[in-house]
């Protein structure tokens, strides 16, 4: 896994690096369950399988929102649907009208799992996604998160709990 909770002011935050901009909202996302979670999903579990989706109009900043959008789908199929990612699958595709995330995903029932915390909103407060250059290097401020040289991306999101 190549995200890291970080400390902020009253919150929590998350950092995360990948190689490409499609894998960095994975490493996120997963950066974010498994922050949640309290206890390693049972392997007794059933899995299932689906295809969830997002998209936002064109924007200054579409990474950003589209990173915000995508966290807050993934909380709504837990809380309203109860359905637990588990892992994913991203691809992303620059139209006309906006940017589309299209996930293939597998997920667990909710009630299969134990959280530890719960996650009120995905906030857009020094929030971050950017591309890292080739010998670019990301450097961190806190102890417990890595710094990271390019080429690649990085994002930094902050979680109202």
């Amino acid at each position: 896994m190549s995200a890291w909770p970080r400390p902020t002011t009253a919150d929590v935050g998350l950092r995360s690096f990948a190689i490409s901009l499609s894998r960095l909202f994975e490493e996120t996302a997963l950066g974010m369950q498994n922050y949640l979670l309290a206890t390693t999903i049972p392997d007794n579990v059933s899995h299932h399988s689906a295809v969830w989706t997002c998209s936002i109009p064109v924007h200054d900043d579409a990474h950003g929102l589209l990173l915000v959008k995508w966290l807050e789908e993934i909380l709504y199929m837990d809380e309203v649907e109860e359905k637990w990612l588990v892992d994913c699958s991203v691809k992303l595709e620059q139209g006309a009208d906006g940017i589309h995330l299209q996930s293939q995903v597998r997920y667990v029932n909710s009630d299969e799992i134990e959280k530890e915390v719960e996650i009120k909103a995905v906030t857009r407060q020094d929030l971050i996604v950017k591309e890292v250059a080739a010998g670019e290097t990301i450097s961190s401020q806190w102890e417990e998160v890595p710094s990271f040289e390019g080429p690649g991306w990085y994002a930094d999101v902050v979680f109202d709990i």
